[in-house]
């Protein structure tokens, strides 16, 4: 969660009053597991989230849970809490975005694959399943209106004869974006505030040969 941290606070330092508009309120680590087929295809990706430690405790209290505050969460309360990130709305995409020449890949719906309270930290894992990709697949993790900030701090992983690499956003374009679109309007209502996400998002770049 450094990074998570570090952008939250460059923004405030950036833009000043305005910051309500500029930084994330939630912070999520993110892992990504690239899975692919017999014959060495990209098939899917397992996804996992790590809240920060505000929002979890904000939400097991919203839930009841974790009464003693212990950080230890019963069967029972475990089973209430799971799935609760994967009730999505109509045209939400899950802040995860492929796309191979050019071109979006489709993802399918996410399918849980648990949930567990880590360090006082909830921690979800699901799967998205899509069509079979061979060669070049870019990956990005983020929320268009910036609302959630994702690093990959979960780590990034790909199956064995594919090769992985990872380019840094440019965070220093990234703030000047953020910063340019504040003082060009101080008084930007939320929903004109313009979708910057993608210039916080590192690029995962996997290549499968099949």
């Amino acid at each position: 969660m450094i990074r998570s941290r570090l952008i939250s606070a460059a923004v405030a330092i950036l833009v000043g009053a305005p910051v309500a508009f500029a930084h994330p309120h939630v912070f999520v680590e993110t892992g990504l597991k690239l899975v692919a087929d017999d014959t060495g295809r990209l098939v899917g990706v397992e996804v996992s989230w790590s809240y920060d430690d505000f929002y979890s405790l904000l939400l097991l209290e919203d839930m009841g849970l974790d009464p003693d505050g212990d950080g230890v969460l019963s069967a029972d309360e475990l089973a209430k809490l799971d799935g609760f990130d994967l009730q999505w709305i109509e045209g939400y995409l899950g802040d995860l975005y492929l796309t191979a020449n050019d071109a979006p890949i489709a993802l399918g719906r996410p399918q849980g694959r648990g949930t567990d309270v880590v360090a006082g930290r909830i921690v979800t894992r699901h799967f998205r399943a899509f069509a079979p990709q061979e060669g070049e697949v870019i990956v990005k993790a983020y929320d268009p209106t910036f609302y959630t900030a994702y690093d990959l701090n979960g780590g990034v992983t790909v199956p064995e004869g594919c090769t992985l690499s990872i380019q840094p956003a440019d965070l220093d374009r990234a703030y000047t974006m953020v910063e340019e679109a504040l003082y060009k309007n101080p008084a930007m209502p939320d929903d004109e505030y313009p979708e910057v996400g993608e210039a916080f998002a590192d690029t995962v770049e996997v290549a499968c040969n099949g």
